[in-house]
């Protein structure tokens, strides 16, 4: 009786056929990683380019209206909003490089009202480096940011 091999290699070729499957993924997959790692733009991790993360310091250490810095100020309106059973969130703090010196830094912050309904304010602040002050940009951040006093002429 003749033995049949064509069996033997159909499942050969088959795992063999898996094996470069499962490889071509892991290729793909790192592939995607690194094509991710390479594109992303700088904002969203401002750590890694020391002038936004020095700009995005300033503005969260700035002196706030009724609280030592901006950064606390936000976080506590959350805390007390919390407290009253109602939900704030604070967003994420963007960072962008307007020209030279100049950043922008922006957050979101969202607090839902008595009835249920979503408020949706964006604090934005320019931060200028080379003179180390911090300017209100949008009207949310102005009533956080105190008014400098005006320069005697």
């Amino acid at each position: 009786m003749p033995q049949n091999h064509s069996s033997g290699r159909s499942a050969f070729s088959s795992f063999s056929m898996v094996k470069i499957i499962q490889y071509v993924a892991v290729a793909v997959l790192v592939l995607g990683a690194f094509y991710y790692l390479w594109m992303r733009p700088p904002s969203l991790n401002p750590i890694t380019d020391r002038r936004a993360a020095e700009a995005l310091a300033l503005v969260q250490t700035h002196r706030a209206q009724g609280y030592p810095t901006i950064l606390q100020a936000m976080t506590e309106h959350v805390r007390s909003m919390s407290e009253r059973n109602r939900v704030a969130r604070l967003g994420e703090w963007r960072v962008k490089q307007v020209e030279g010196d100049l950043y922008e830094i922006r957050v979101q912050l969202r607090d839902q009202g008595v009835t249920g309904q979503w408020f949706e304010r964006e604090f934005i602040w320019h931060a200028d480096l080379s003179l180390k002050k911090v300017n209100a940009a949008s009207l949310a951040a102005d009533g956080v940011t105190p008014k400098e006093p005006d320069a005697a002429p």
